[in-house]
């Protein structure tokens, strides 16, 4: 890829990138790869760590006043004429750094190293798959203990608890549990809010496990069974999910991706409650390429895994969210979720 690129080397400053490409998972890291070498250059912190997690993926240098000016000391070494940077994570106090450590062509490149992560492996694969079962069996710990009249903040602690003593890494983003109205809002602040009786409850919820992470939601009504316009919501979502989990594909588009589960909600007229797309790529991030999306042109590679999550917002009323991770195998979709989302209502 640096010869497709026209670099003689990249310098990878982005920690996920760091981690897929050596196995360091230490908070501070900057890696240089030639077409020849590769160099971890990282701080006191990681003096042991490092060096254990590396093995022979790349040379680890430990530097205990600057990495930036080891930085300098491995270019002059090296000596590139061009070297790529990572144009989306390089910010410009970093960008300054690079310029003032190298007297090499600076080259801002686009997603080089993520365009490798989004094929897994089947360690990558078996990862995300034991995130996944993981978080499920804490949800399933969990909703019945879900009462009318407690806070949202009051479930998502006893989540987050659920999923920390079944050995999750840590969250890979903030949970989301929002109750009526408020189940409307598709990223939601998790919020004290009291749960009230017969409403809607939206959780968004992950786990991370060997660095990988699940991403789910699920959305149930608490207290009292579902009203018909509930179900009625509730049942479209339910369909355009199942359709687009079912039919996504490693060759199509994003877009055509998209509209396996848009094309059923804007058929019933509820095109415009619809509002983001379909899904994204999953795996070291919580949100990676490739892109489900209206706009994305781009074909879905094998390996891939990605979220489908199609989902209904109606303000002042509520919102319904469904969503499992899917492994776009070279034979078709293979769910790494459970799949379960038959609406539940919860006996309080």
């Amino acid at each position: 890829m640096l010869e497709e690129e026209g670099v003689d080397a990249l310098l990878v400053t982005h920690l996920a990138n760091i981690r897929w490409l050596t196995g360091f998972t230490g908070s501070a890291g900057l890696l240089v790869v030639s077409r020849v070498s590769a160099t971890l250059i990282t701080d006191f912190r990681y003096a042991t760590q490092a060096p254990q997690e590396v093995g022979t993926a790349a040379d680890v240098v430990i530097d205990r006043r600057n990495v930036w000016d080891r930085l300098t000391r491995v270019l002059a070494t090296q000596a590139p004429t061009s070297l790529g940077v990572e144009s989306g994570t390089v910010t410009m106090r970093d960008a300054e750094r690079i310029r003032a450590a190298t007297s090499a062509r600076v080259v801002p490149l686009v997603d080089t190293v993520e365009r490798l992560r989004q094929v897994k492996d089947a360690t990558e694969v078996d990862a995300i798959r034991a995130a996944g079962a993981l978080a499920l069996a804490a949800l399933a710990e969990v909703l019945p203990t879900i009462r009318v009249g407690e806070r949202e903040l009051d479930v998502a602690s006893r989540l987050e608890a659920a999923l920390r003593r079944r050995g999750s890494e840590w969250h890979p983003f903030p949970t989301i549990v929002a109750s009526g109205p408020r189940a409307a809002l598709p990223h939601a602040h998790t919020s004290a809010r009291v749960i009230g009786r017969g409403e809607f409850l939206l959780i968004d919820f992950g786990a991370q496990l060997e660095g990988y992470c699940a991403d789910i939601t699920r959305t149930v009504v608490v207290g009292a069974p579902a009203d018909d316009r509930q179900r009625a919501v509730y049942d479209l979502v339910w369909e355009a999910q199942r359709r687009a989990r079912e039919g996504v594909r490693a060759g199509m588009t994003g877009s055509e991706a998209d509209a396996l589960a848009r094309d059923v909600i804007v058929a019933r007229g509820f095109g415009e409650a619809f509002g983001h797309s379909l899904g994204h790529g999953l795996g070291l991030e919580v949100h990676e390429a490739p892109r489900l999306a209206p706009t994305a042109e781009v074909p879905l590679p094998v390996g891939a895994v990605v979220t489908v999550e199609p989902g209904i917002y109606l303000p002042g009323w509520g919102g319904v969210r469904l969503e499992d991770d899917v492994w776009l195998s070279a034979s078709g979709p293979v769910l790494l979720t459970d799949g379960r989302t038959e609406l539940i209502e919860l006996d309080c």
